[in-house]
């Protein structure tokens, strides 16, 4: 069978996994943003763990042809599947083959498979529970006072992303809380004297808040009278001017928000946390 061609507009993409599939997602959304003229369906099928499984999922491909990606641990279930997406005529990879054996060509020896083995329920993962827990005890200003048991602190006018990009902090293991700037309503009083976290203070152009701002209210079905200054254009210049003067008072690093991912946000945050673990290391 020749291979299938995707039309203009979207591709089917079959993802998987014998574990819970979010490697392959993860990848497969990277990849699939390069094009942002062609949209994919994604088709998932984790805890594929058996031939009769497989067989279920063949038949998808089979009826919507498309790129197969998979990391699979099982020998004769890879063959298997390479061996269909042969037959028909489709593109397939085993994602973590390449990286496995680059690992293989430094480290020597053969690999211990393991299925769904970063998923362990190691130090790390309980880690992340607790650095979860912390972060949603600790959102928009809750539990000020044991903000020296934080990671980071992240400051910021309302809309700034301040909660979301705490959560993902937290799933890499961070305990991260955040404050609200809020016009006439004080910071807490320990919050310039902290020591062990790091402080981060997030802002975005006016124009942006603004938008967010509105789109908030409109999904809230709220009315904005005018009178209100939460979507006032000179308004929301004091409060990022206030955050900013805030932050250069007290040495904190800034990082505006405007045109980043949380994810791009969360990886400058997390390369500043670093260095300020290893410039609190050098000086104990």
């Amino acid at each position: 069978m020749t291979q299938s061609k995707p039309s203009e507009a979207y591709f089917h993409l079959h993802l998987v996994s014998d574990a819970t599939g979010e490697t392959l997602i993860n990848v497969g959304r990277a990849a699939s943003a390069q094009y942002a003229n062609v949209l994919p369906i994604e088709h998932v099928y984790p805890l594929v763990r058996s031939m009769k499984q497989l067989e279920r999922v063949l038949s998808e491909v089979e009826s919507n042809p498309g790129i197969v990606l998979f990391t699979l641990v099982d020998k004769d279930i890879r063959a298997r599947l390479r061996q269909r997406c042969e037959e028909l005529g489709l593109p397939h990879l085993s994602v973590m083959a390449p990286v496995v054996r680059l690992f293989q060509s430094y480290l020597g020896g053969e690999p211990t498979p393991r299925v769904g083995g970063q998923h362990a329920l190691d130090a790390s993962y309980f880690k992340r529970i607790d650095a979860l827990n912390f972060t949603v005890m600790h959102d928009d200003g809750h539990l000020t006072d044991d903000l020296e048991h934080a990671d980071v602190v992240l400051l910021g006018v309302s809309r700034t992303s301040k909660t979301p990009t705490s959560i993902y902090l937290a799933n890499r293991g961070i305990k991260a809380a955040n404050i609200p700037l809020v016009p006439n309503v004080p910071l807490p009083p320990n919050i310039e004297k902290l020591k062990k976290p790091l402080v981060v203070g997030l802002v975005a152009s006016p124009e942006r808040i603004v938008e967010i701002r509105q789109n908030r209210l409109l999904g809230l079905n709220a009315v904005d009278t005018g009178s209100s200054t939460y979507t006032d254009r000179e308004a929301v210049s004091e409060e990022l001017a206030f955050s900013r003067r805030l932050c250069a008072r007290n040495g904190w690093p800034l990082i505006d928000v405007t045109r980043r991912s949380i994810e791009e946000t969360a990886a400058n945050i997390l390369s500043l946390y670093s260095d300020h673990r290893r410039r609190s290391i050098a000086e104990t």
